[in-house]
């Protein structure tokens, strides 16, 4: 079954075509990252469909979370001075600059202002202890759209069978654990997201 978005909805949040969005994507990412967002658009509009969520607002956030990503890092350190964010930022990269910075170049370029799919780009690389349901379905999606091979990834898709909770709880688990192994830095809201929402139990 194809799931579609709601064109008059998508006209009042998005004042530019589908294709124009996508061409925008083509303009600024690889064929490759252009065509990982095009899959995490039907996946999240997919998710959005199972639970009952806005699919508009869950495809047009599913295809621009990384409308930023690969921007230098003079370009976010200039957006995170110029939009006076959390300085604390600096101290990261592109890794978490890619959402909570990225929502801003959307704002700016695309003329998309809806805070609810801004917000959504933002948090999909953080998380965040009060993550909305949009929110927590872009996080799930990128991680789980059928082009990503790693693993734990099915066992991620297999927890997201259960519920929308149980695939954030494993992406949070896994995430924590990955960048522990790996020895670098852990953004101070990815662990506040999972003591909130990482250790998950269904009733």
């Amino acid at each position: 079954m194809s799931i579609e978005y709601d064109p008059l909805e998508f006209k009042k949040l998005v004042p530019h075509t589908r294709e124009e969005l996508v061409a925008a994507l083509h303009e600024h990412l690889s064929d490759q990252r252009a065509a990982h967002c095009l899959r995490v658009e039907q996946q999240a509009m997919a998710i959005a469909y199972e639970v009952g969520a806005d699919v508009t607002k869950a495809g047009i956030a599913g295809l621009l979370h990384d409308y930023a990503k690969e921007r230098s890092n003079a370009e976010f350190v200039a957006l995170i001075k110029q939009e006076h964010l959390d300085p604390d930022l600096l101290n990261y990269g592109n890794a978490i600059w890619h959402g909570v910075v990225g929502r801003y170049f959307i704002e700016q370029e695309l003329h998309i202002y809806d805070e609810a799919i801004l917000q959504a780009v933002a948090r999909h690389t953080v998380g965040d202890p009060e993550m909305t349901t949009l929110d927590k379905i872009i996080f799930v999606a990128d991680f789980v759209e059928p082009g990503r091979d790693f693993p734990g990834v099915n066992e991620a898709r297999a927890a997201l069978k259960i519920s929308l909770a149980a695939a954030v709880a494993y992406e949070l688990q896994h995430t924590i654990l990955y960048l522990v192994e790996k020895q670098v830095k852990i953004f101070p809201r990815t662990f506040e997201t999972y003591n909130v929402l990482g250790i998950h139990k269904e009733d």
